[in-house]
């Protein structure tokens, strides 16, 4: 690992964490270099929930590439693009009464926080963005400014504007309705906070700790946003594409988001793809206003239809995710009620957190869970959070493997 730390800048993350060289990776398991077998409880921090090298599409990715069909195409009009529009428009969107027009944006999540952002403005005329206490939306400049961590944002070297913050649901505990607070902050006009140009929000924080959201504060938040004039934004990058058990993380309350922002597991792949679902009343762009390079990435076009045609076309997978969560769940919390009353645990579907609550426990205890093999992550404002993100193809006795490898690491780092 040598040549990474000469070559490579000091700005690398993850591969401080995991100081080895990875080979191959195939469903939930990842090797390295001289062998070793690792399980992998991250999935590209979610890029990944049909697991490493899916054969179904990895299939379909080789057929495309064998036939010189087009890769990039800036956004012009291809057979692979209306493929997967038409196929997302069929089985995603109509079988959940969803309308919406599709916009490609640059390959990241932030690519396509930055244009749900530009869009909001520009639709209402507004400046002002209502995001949440521990929320994470990217890193490029619009991004970070709705972003809650001040660590990040402190990197950005300038002050960072055009963003209000208001509690998340329990941030100020139980006792608390914040999307009370927020309605009575925009009805008061000598509140100091500008009527926004959207509320921007994640229904489960994922960097921010595994927070999660009830259903009756969403669903106020949805109301508020309408009254105030303001667009309602939910940033599904993490939580979409079945994580939380159903394919969008918003479902289980019955939204009906004006823009919903998409990436990581869009593609299925781990292949760079973002994009905009937006309601047709709000599509105010006019040709060009908002442009990438890489918004036309065909490839991972052809990857995301196989994903859908393969994974939700019947409610067998997202039964089967909601029946792996519950199990993970339950694991988690007898770990949790059998070795210290500290510990909680939270999260929807198969997106669990294990809240250490010091920051040297959860530290101690992800590494020593990579020793024995298994790789998770933290996660939270001080990074007391043990993330846990498996694929959501993930079988049974991997899933227990690993949870046993995290609870006998726990264990040695309580002694």
């Amino acid at each position: 690992m040598q040549a990474f730390e000469v070559l490579e800048s000091n700005v690398r993350l993850y591969s401080r964490s995991f100081p080895v060289s990875f080979s191959r990776a195939r469903g939930s398991t990842m090797f390295t270099e001289d062998g070793r077998k690792i399980i992998d409880f991250v999935s590209g921090a979610g890029a990944l929930n049909y697991g490493h090298n899916n054969y179904e599409i990895k299939a379909a990715i080789a057929e495309y590439l064998a036939s010189d069909a087009v890769i990039h195409g800036l956004d012009m009009a291809t057979p692979a693009k209306l493929d997967f529009m038409e196929t997302f428009n069929s089985v995603i969107l109509r079988e959940r009464g969803l309308q919406y027009r599709f916009q490609f944006t640059g390959p990241t999540g932030a690519n396509a926080v930055e244009a749900a952002l530009k869009l909001s403005r520009k639709v209402t005329g507004r400046q002002n963005i209502i995001s949440f206490t521990h929320g994470y939306h990217g890193l490029s400049l619009g991004a970070i400014a709705a972003s809650g961590n001040r660590f990040h944002r402190a990197a950005s070297g300038i002050s960072l504007s055009g963003a209000t913050f208001m509690p998340y649901d329990g941030y100020l505990g139980p006792a608390v309705d914040t999307a009370q607070y927020l309605q009575k902050m925009l009805l008061d006009k000598s509140s100091g906070i500008d009527l926004p140009a959207a509320i921007l929000v994640e229904t489960v924080q994922g960097e921010g700790g595994i927070n999660v959201a009830r259903k009756e504060w969403l669903q106020s938040i949805q109301a508020i946003a309408k009254d105030a004039g303001a667009l309602f934004i939910v940033d599904d990058i993490q939580m979409g594409c079945g994580r939380t058990g159903e394919f969008f993380s918003f479902e289980f309350a019955g939204l009906s988001p004006d823009i919903v922002v998409m990436s990581k597991s869009l593609s299925g792949y781990g292949l760079p793809l973002s994009l905009l679902l937006i309601k047709r009343a709000v599509d105010a762009w006019r040709p060009g206003e908002h442009t990438s390079t890489f918004r036309g990435n065909n490839l991972a076009l052809v990857s995301a239809t196989a994903a859908i045609n393969t994974y939700w076309r019947s409610r067998t997978f997202s039964q089967g995710v909601q029946r792996m969560g519950e199990l993970m769940r339950s694991r988690l919390e007898a770990i949790a009620s059998e070795h210290g009353n500290s510990f909680a645990v939270r999260g929807r579907g198969m997106a669990l957190g294990f809240d250490c609550q010091m920051v040297e426990l959860a530290e101690a205890t992800t590494r020593k869970a990579f020793e024995k093999g298994l790789i998770v992550v933290r996660c939270g404002p001080n990074d007391q959070v043990i993330k846990f993100l498996p694929a959501l193809t993930i079988d049974h006795e991997t899933l227990n493997q690993g949870i046993e490898m995290f609870e006998e690491s726990l264990v040695e780092t309580l002694r």
